[in-house]
């Protein structure tokens, strides 16, 4: 009785404020034949190979629970996932003068009567009594809570059975996790691993590894994690369908999504009309609508090759300097924060549009960003270190925004579902140590220069001083007088690294069709695989050996077939979203509306400080978003992140209020002069004038009965306040900015289809 007293009283009096630690997971419930398995007490317990398991299983050691950073969760500390047992085993067997484990009467320890619910916890039940998690850890606590930390093997690889597979919809997989171990051994560890779903439409996983699939075809991965390896399942979903109709392939990129198509049997949509596609392109290449004498040339136009003749001419114009500048410089933070960032601005912004313009390699244009010094004024991409000053905020834009990898967590703890480690981000780091400022005679502008010395950047935790590294990769050693960054450019740029071509052409695809092979296309990582990883490789392949060339890349996407295919679904296609068997609408972005809408309604937008009729997507920086309602409720990123993810893309009702709404889009409907005030005024036929503006509008001609419908509208009187007919000539202009106004506000206008 003695020894239950303080057995329950110890516990009572540790951690009694745990009580409120968040609920994460539902317990985990072993079958009972794994628990009798892990009963039997002859077996010595590893505590790195079984015990670490089962607290990270169980969710312990958890970012939300006793991992958090900082003291953990009410003074109980973990490390993230079990990456560091050497200090868990310190925090469980000789912190609070042990009162966490009770080696007298094991089943009173507080780890296990909070673990399993039978005392007060926060963060609920975590384990069953009968499950096999449970038993290891009460075994490991009856003899004697041994350490192996220095003799337990290391674990080599994770392997997951069967590696990849197809299942039918609706139906079930059930995956087998195996550790294989530097000694040779290897064990079953399925009941201790994590899975996880990269997309729970497709998929669900249970905590055992069953796999069962919804009706949604298509690929899908499971993460299978334990002790900080990761393999994945990779799931072909088919829909089974025929497919009879595919296209003429135009290129290797139709080949590749055609064959997948097939594979999984889902029927693609026709390719689209030519009014469709003149308007696509247009927006996707140049940022704008196409002026109506270009779309009457193209319609009319019988040349076979007049779509390829089309996107070589948008690919020459300035507006798709414009539009991608405006795309890079969000990415690379050109931020108006201050008066005197207005030199920066504009030197960066132009920097970026004439390297465009003028088709500069992407890796060369990389390598004059990293590698960027002197000021502003001589050298334009010093500009990006004003905004990103810190060498680790450089290396995680850097390795996210050029390499598709996300470093962040690695500052403080190994990436959960990476293979990179502390090490690695600081070694990354060590690229951007050598970076010197002084201050110019420009106001707010500093010169960037290299200085001198060995360039090394110590890891926050083990005081190691580390030398430049690549990610997985070894830079040969860097002389005090060589700028490590170009050393990193020289590495970036190779034919053989395999992130940098990957990340752009994933992150072009997703430009262009919605949707990133790899999603999201800045979260490139072995546990999250690309839908069509052949077609992926394929990209890469012809833009290294394409000499980096964007404009080339943009050419080869646009003149697919997959690229021109329909948007209106077909009955088998519809729930397809990422196998591209039809092009996916999506809205159009802020600028690109803003400017739309000016296009039709023959207003322009005045912006502070610049030319009459500059258009929204060739605003160099953040600061105008300011002084536009427009540009903030649609979503114009502030540029703080490079993450496209800060540009909103979604629909609100903001937006919609907005445009029926707002004072500026109706100024822009009754401007002097304006589109409205032409039509009025013009003695061509009222359906000839119908028919110009769906032109503007569409890019294509109105249905018969669309015409007869405004051509209606726009006979109709209107009346004044007491109810006597206006002036015949005002009637006319008001209905036509009425009809304009329910054209922009349709859905075929705000969305690129």
């Amino acid at each position: 009785m003695l020894v239950s007293f303080l057995a329950v009283s110890t516990a009572r009096a540790d951690d009694s404020a745990d009580q409120t630690a968040p609920t994460t997971t539902a317990p985990v419930a072993m079958g009972a034949e794994a628990a009798e398995q892990a009963s039997s007490t002859g077996e010595r317990i590893s505590f790195v190979n079984d015990v670490v398991p089962v607290l990270t299983k169980s969710g312990c050691n958890a970012g939300v629970c006793h991992a958090k950073a900082g003291n953990g969760q009410n003074g109980f500390q973990l490390s993230l996932l079990g990456f560091e047992p050497q200090e868990d085993y310190e925090h469980l067997v000789k912190e609070g003068r042990g009162r966490r484990l009770f080696p007298g009467v094991p089943e009173r320890s507080l780890l296990l009567m909070k673990a399993t619910g039978q005392m007060p916890h926060g963060g609920g039940r975590r384990l069953a009594v009968d499950s096999a998690g449970y038993q290891t850890l009460l075994n490991w606590i009856r003899q004697g809570t041994p350490s192996d930390l220095a003799t337990a093997p290391a674990l080599a690889s994770l392997e997951v059975q069967p590696g990849s597979g197809t299942v039918l919809k609706g139906a079930e997989q059930k995956l087998t996790a195996i550790a294989h171990y530097a000694d040779g051994t290897k064990k079953d560890v399925t009941h201790l691993a994590l899975f996880e779903s990269n997309d729970k439409a497709m998929a669900e996983v249970t905590d055992v590894g069953l796999v069962k699939t919804s009706d949604i075809p298509g690929k899908v991965a499971i993460m299978v994690r334990f002790q900080g390896r990761i393999t994945v399942f990779n799931a072909s979903i088919p829909l089974g369908a025929a497919v009879k109709q595919l296209p003429e392939p135009a290129n290797f990129i139709d080949e590749l999504v055609f064959r997948n198509l097939k594979e999984l049997g889902i029927p693609n949509s026709p390719v689209c009309d030519d009014s469709v596609f003149i308007r696509r392109v247009s927006l996707d290449i140049a940022g704008r609508l196409p002026a109506p004498e270009e779309t009457r040339n193209f319609l009319a136009s019988t040349a076979p090759d007049k779509r390829e003749q089309l996107i070589d001419t948008l690919l020459k114009t300035p507006d798709y300097a414009d539009y991608f500048a405006n795309k890079w410089t969000a990415l690379l933070k050109n931020r108006r924060d201050d008066a005197s960032d207005i030199t920066s601005n504009f030197a960066f912004h132009a920097w970026v549009r004439d390297s465009l313009l003028s088709n500069k390699p992407y890796d060369l244009m990389v390598r004059e960003l990293l590698a960027a010094t002197g000021t502003v004024i001589a050298n334009p991409p010093v500009a990006w270190y004003k905004r990103v000053k810190e060498p680790k905020q450089q290396l995680e834009d850097v390795a996210q925004l050029f390499l598709g990898v996300r470093m962040q967590c690695a500052q403080c703890h190994h990436h959960p579902f990476e293979r990179w480690s502390q090490d690695d981000y600081y070694s990354l780091s060590a690229f951007f140590s050598q970076v010197g400022r002084k201050p110019t005679s420009t106001r707010g502008e500093d010169m960037i220069f290299h200085k001198r010395g060995v360039a090394t950047a110590t890891n926050i935790k083990t005081g190691v001083a580390l030398r430049p590294a690549a990610l997985g990769d070894v830079i040969p050693e860097i002389a005090p007088d060589e700028d490590p960054r170009l050393k990193l450019a020289d590495w970036m740029g190779s034919k053989s690294n395999p992130f940098f071509a990957r990340a752009f052409v994933n992150r072009y695809w997703k430009h262009f069709f919605q949707r990133g092979l790899i999603e999201p296309e800045d979260d490139i990582r072995d546990s999250n695989p690309p839908s069509n990883p052949e077609l992926l490789a394929a990209l890469e392949s012809h833009f290294i050996s394409g000499g980096f060339d964007m404009k080339n890349l943009v050419r080869e996407i646009t003149r697919s077939k997959a690229y021109q295919l329909s948007s209106v679904p077909n009955e088998h296609n519809l729930v397809d979203r990422q196998n591209y068997s039809r092009f996916y609408p999506r809205r159009m972005q802020a600028e690109v509306l803003l400017d739309s809408i000016d296009s039709v309604t023959g207003a322009s937008t005045d912006f502070a400080n610049l030319p009459q009729g500059t258009r929204a997507i060739a605003l160099p920086d953040n600061s105008y978003n300011n002084a536009s309602p427009f540009l903030r409720v649609f979503g114009r990123p502030q540029n703080e992140s490079v993450c496209e993810c800060e540009r909103t893309q979604s629909s609100s009702l903001a937006q919609s209020l907005h445009l029926m709404n707002a004072g500026d889009v109706k100024a822009k409907l009754a401007v002097a002069n304006g589109r409205a005030e032409q039509y009025a005024k013009s003695e061509l036929p009222i359906e000839d004038r119908v028919r110009d503006l769906y032109l503007i509008t569409f890019s294509r001609q109105p249905s018969e009965s669309e015409l007869q419908t405004a051509v209606s509208y726009l006979s109709e009187p209107v009346l004044n306040a007491d109810g006597n007919p206006v002036d015949p000539q005002q009637s006319l202009r008001e209905n036509f900015q009425d009809l304009i106004w329910a054209l922009v506000n349709t859905k075929e206008f705000l969305f690129n289809h």
